[in-house]
């Protein structure tokens, strides 16, 4: 690995009530549930011997509240950054699945497609998101040549990193999980993005962690 390389750990946020719910939440600010504070907290033990440099998130709430319990472990700030932010869903947003698909069948299908150029009304496009999204990842990675720092954001900036650092095109099938408060890892050149661990939710999953004490 060069040198100059940025070790990212990507983060989803912790569970939500509205994720229980399949509701879009998008740019709403919708808090952790308690299953998602207690995935919070398995995240942080789980990363606290991590040689973290920076801890970066999202603004929304429940990413803010899952780096800050990352932040708790290591005594880093959270750095807040709106391009890590989810994607803007429009008047989808508060909507379950099926409400969307019953009332916009056909933004629905456009959605469902992922049309790179359709964005639910008053919402981003799904190109525009991504290129929202990996230009805020690659700006704060870059900013941290040879160091190694966390990215605690949402479902969709996730994709958009799983699919940048495995070179797969925005309009390919998701084949890939977006678990929350799983662990995800990249490295950034200036190549860009590269894969190098996706979905580690050991930490929640067993009570290794917790015979460790």
């Amino acid at each position: 690995m060069p040198d100059s390389a940025t070790r990212v750990i990507a983060i989803r946020h912790g569970e939500t009530a509205w994720n229980v719910d399949t509701r879009i939440q998008g740019q709403l600010d919708i808090p952790l549930n308690d299953t998602g504070r207690w995935q919070a907290g398995r995240l942080a033990r789980a990363l606290a011997d991590e040689p973290l440099d920076a801890i970066y998130a999202s603004d929304l709430g429940r990413a803010h509240e899952t780096a800050q319990a990352l932040a708790a472990t290591t005594g880093l700030p959270v750095v807040l950054d709106t391009g890590l932010r989810e994607r803007g869903f429009g008047i989808f947003e508060g909507m379950t699945f099926k409400d969307i698909e019953q009332r916009w069948p056909e933004q629905s299908r456009r959605w469902r497609q992922r049309d790179p150029h359709f964005g639910p009304e008053g919402g981003e496009t799904l190109a525009g998101f991504y290129d929202r999204c990996i230009a805020a990842a690659t700006r704060l990675a870059a900013a941290h040549p040879g160091q190694t720092i966390a990215l605690v954001a949402h479902g969709g900036v996730l994709d958009c990193l799983y699919r940048a650092g495995s070179r797969i095109t925005l309009q390919a099938p998701r084949t890939w999980q977006l678990g929350n408060a799983g662990i995800n890892r990249l490295l950034y050149s200036a190549e860009g993005f590269t894969l190098v661990g996706w979905g580690d939710t050991l930490h929640l999953e067993s009570d290794t962690l917790d015979e460790a004490l």
